[in-house]
C-alpha cells in the first residue's frame, strides 16, 4: 500500500482496502452527505463463470493519476474524496475498488462519486485479468 495513507486521496493495496480509515478521513463537520461506491468481484462476465480476478498496476503512474482524479473532483464538486484499488489476485465477493465522497449536500456527493469511478476506470493504469472456470483467462480493458 502507498505510504502515508492518512494524507493520500488515492491508494493501491495488495491486501484488504482501508475502508474504515478512509471513511473516518471523510468525516468533516461541514458535510451532511456521504456516498460510497464499492466494486466487488462478481462470479460471471457475459455468461462466463469467473473463478477469480487478477489486478496489475503501473503503480507509480496509477498513484499520480488517482490522486489527480480525486483532487480534481474535490475542486469541481466542492467535496472530500478518498479512493482505493486492490492489486493481486482477488476471489469472488472480494472488494476490488472503493470510492468515498463527503459533501455538504447529497447531489454533489453522488455526482463526484460517479465522476471519480468513471475516470479511474478510464485513466488509471490498472489492468484486470479474469480467470474463468471454463475457458482461458482474458485481460479486460474498461477505459
Amino acid at each position: 500500500m502507498q505510504s502515508s495513507t492518512s494524507a493520500a486521496r488515492f491508494v493501491i493495496c495488495a491486501a484488504q482496502l482501508p475502508v474504515a480509515l478512509m471513511t473516518q478521513q471523510l468525516n468533516h463537520k461541514d458535510c451532511g452527505a456521504f456516498v460510497c461506491f464499492e466494486g466487488w468481484v462478481r462470479n460471471q462476465f457475459q455468461g462466463n463463470p469467473v473463478a477469480q480476478l487478477e489486478y496489475s498496476a503501473f503503480e507509480a503512474l496509477a498513484l499520480i493519476e488517482g490522486e489527480r482524479i480525486c483532487r480534481e473532483a474535490e475542486h469541481a464538486y466542492g467535496v472530500h474524496v478518498r479512493a482505493a484499488h486492490r492489486t493481486g489476485t482477488l476471489q469472488v465477493g472480494e472488494l476490488a475498488v472503493w470510492i468515498g465522497v463527503s459533501a455538504g449536500h447529497r447531489d454533489a456527493a453522488f455526482g463526484a462519486c460517479r465522476a471519480v469511478i468513471d475516470e479511474i476506470k478510464a485513466s488509471v493504469p490498472i489492468w484486470k485479468r479474469e480467470h474463468y472456470l471454463e475457458k482461458p483467462p482474458q485481460w479486460r480493458h474498461e477505459g
